[in-house]
């Protein structure tokens, strides 16, 4: 994930209420955090999260690794140990350099996977990455695929050549539900990409969008909601969503301890009550992410960067 300046929508924007009851649904049974100290929010962060999630996005690199480092399987083992009592699906972003272990381990240990293929603009990494997702789709180890990453809101690709990764990699796997993964707005701006895809596979950040903590959770319902109706009754499957937990502020959005626990409790809270498969971000904190996302960028794991839960 990378930092964006995104299209603000408000809880108010949506067309036709009844058509987002989901969204909607849980929304007055929100917690009153005004009412709650640090100390019982960490006693809520704690029970939210042993309780457990739906899926959790893996966080593969260590403090001094980066991507383009090779990843041992041992290394991918200690984590998926960590994370297995508290989900039951893990997402991986790229299926090259120790990432292909996610999957394999994941499966292993009984956990189902979302896999990503990293597509960018160097076009000899993105065949490596398309036929090492075909391959572990071939083992048995993707349960559903994801062919990019915010590809189009970085502009690597243009919308053809990411449309005809889709349809190969579809091809390849007609029994896998085959998606794209980007921030939520895409999906109405890219109606053929929206088209090609059996999930819609949306990210929503209320905080790279500035939004205080607040309002975080409507935000986020509407972000859903705009990814929803540009699917038109496709699976929609939040991809990745979260707050970090140090590291400055966006706007009216400040990253702090307290604010990241209300947002993963309010989050939680609001996909369970409302059967919405989310992935939250992320797993572990990782130093690499300061260069490309600033300061804020290393601090938005559910544990820090030593492998130890945060609070």
């Amino acid at each position: 994930m990378s930092f964006r300046e995104g299209h603000y929508f408000s809880i108010t924007n949506f067309s036709n209420e009844s058509e987002h009851q989901n969204a909607y649904h849980s929304y007055a049974l929100r917690i009153d955090f005004s009412e709650i100290s640090s100390k019982k929010l960490t006693e809520l962060w704690n029970e939210t999260l042993e309780k457990g999630m739906h899926g959790i996005c893996f966080s593969i690199y260590e403090d001094g690794q980066k991507p383009g480092d090779i990843i041992t399987a041992e290394q991918v083992k200690r984590r998926i140990q960590i994370l297995k009592p508290y989900t039951k699906w893990v997402r991986s972003f790229s299926c090259i350099e120790g990432n292909e272990h996610i999957p394999r381990i994941a499966h292993q240990n009984g956990m189902k996977t979302l896999v990503g293929a990293w597509l960018g603009n160097d076009l000899e990494l993105n065949e490596k990455e398309i036929e090492s997702l075909i391959q572990l789709a071939k083992e048995g180890c993707v349960d559903i695929a994801a062919v990019g990453n915010e590809v189009m809101y970085r502009g690597d690709l243009t919308e053809k050549q990411l449309l005809n990764y889709i349809h190969r990699v579809k091809k390849a796997l007609p029994n896998i539900p085959v998606g794209y993964v980007d921030a939520y707005y895409e999906f109405s701006h890219r109606p053929n990409i929206t088209e090609a895809c059996d999930v819609i596979l949306t990210n929503c950040y209320p905080y790279w969008e500035g939004c205080p903590i607040e309002y975080s959770l409507p935000h986020m319902q509407s972000m859903f909601g705009s990814a929803s109706d540009a699917g038109r009754g496709k699976r929609v499957i939040i991809t990745e969503t979260g707050w970090p937990s140090e590291g400055g502020s966006l706007k009216g959005a400040i990253a702090s301890d307290d604010n990241a626990m209300r947002y993963f409790v309010e989050t939680q809270l609001w996909a369970n009550q409302n059967n919405i498969e989310t992935f939250y971000f992320s797993s572990f904190d990782e130093s690499w992410k300061v260069g490309p996302e600033g300061e804020v960028g290393a601090y938005w794991g559910l544990w820090d960067k030593n492998e130890k839960l945060k609070f």
